[in-house]
C-alpha cells in the first residue's frame, strides 16, 4: 500500500495543477458567458431604442409607397375610364347612324306604298290647299262680299304638320252579271 500511497501523491501534484488549470477554464468561461451576456443586453437594449427609430421609418417609407401605387392607380383608372368613355361614344354614335339610316329607309317605303295607293303626300296636299284658298278668294271677288272668317284664319301661321286626308275612293260600278 505504501507504493498505493506515493502513486496517489504523484497524482495529486499533477492533479492540482489539473485543478488549477480547469479553475483558469472555468473562469475565463465564466468571463466569456459574463460578456456574451451583457453584449445581448446591449443589444437588446439598442434593438429597443432603434427598433422604435426603425419602425417609425419603416411605416413612413410604407406610406409613400402606397401614396406613389394609389397616384399610380388612380392615373390608370382615369386612363381606363377614359377610353371605355370614347369607346361608348363611338359606339353611340353609330347606333344613332345606323337609326338614322333605318329610319330613312323607313319613311321612304312608306312614302312609296303611300304613293302607289294614290295618297297624297305633304306637298300635293299643301298645293290643293292653296288651290283652294285661290279659288275661295276669286269666289269673293265675283260675288263681292267681304271675306269672312276664313281671311283671319288664313293670316294665322300654317301648321306644317301633314293633316289627314278623310277622302274615300271612288266606289267602283259593280257590274252586273246576268
Amino acid at each position: 500500500m505504501a507504493k498505493f500511497k506515493k502513486a496517489s501523491k504523484k497524482k495529486t501534484a499533477g492533479s492540482a495543477s489539473a485543478q488549477a488549470q480547469a479553475e483558469q477554464l472555468s473562469g475565463k468561461l465564466s468571463e466569456s458567458a459574463q460578456q456574451i451576456w451583457l453584449a445581448g443586453v446591449g443589444a437588446f437594449g439598442r434593438a429597443q431604442a432603434e427598433g422604435t427609430k426603425l419602425f417609425e421609418a419603416l411605416v413612413k417609407e410604407g406610406l409613400s409607397f402606397e401614396q406613389t401605387a394609389r397616384k399610380f392607380a388612380g392615373g390608370r383608372a382615369d386612363a381606363v375610364r377614359d377610353a371605355v368613355e370614347n369607346r361608348v361614344g363611338v359606339a353611340r354614335e353609330r347606333a344613332a347612324d345606323t337609326w338614322d339610316k333605318l329610319e330613312k329607309v323607313f319613311e321612304d317605303r312608306v312614302q312609296r306604298a303611300l304613293t302607289k295607293l294614290g295618297v297624297p303626300g305633304r306637298d300635293d296636299l299643301n298645293a290643293l290647299i292653296d288651290r283652294v284658298d285661290a279659288l275661295n278668294a276669286e269666289l269673293r271677288k265675283v260675288n263681292g262680299s267681304a271675306p269672312r272668317k276664313q281671311a283671319a284664319a288664313k293670316s294665322a301661321p300654317r301648321k306644317t304638320a301633314p293633316r289627314k286626308a278623310a277622302r274615300k275612293a271612288p266606289a267602283k260600278k259593280a257590274a252586273k252579271t246576268p
